[in-house]
């Protein structure tokens, strides 16, 4: 999959289909970033409020501030733990 296909997939369900993205940042076609902007631009209600969490592998703290620069509103660093993932989705849900 790549950025064009999450924004294809979240166009196509109504709205409030989804509870939260994750998303990859390293993508082909179209990275996580420019993607997560996109949704975020669209003139949807839920594509202001669902929570787009960020998933790489670059963990440092400007990977952290790149992601919510982006409109991202979390950070999963990869490899991700079960404990991490589960915090996130309670966190966010």
């Amino acid at each position: 999959y790549n950025g064009q296909d999450a924004i294809h997939m979240f166009l196509n369900h109504p709205e409030n289909y989804y509870d939260l993205i994750f998303m990859d940042i390293q993508m082909p076609n179209m990275n996580g970033y420019v993607a997560t902007k996109c949704i975020r631009s669209l003139s949807r209600a839920d594509a202001t409020s669902i929570p787009i969490i960020s998933m790489t592998a670059d963990a440092f703290p400007d990977d952290v501030e790149r992601a919510k620069h982006a409109g991202m509103n979390d950070h999963i660093a990869k490899p991700i733990s079960i404990t991490s993932l589960i915090n996130i989705v309670k966190k966010w849900s």
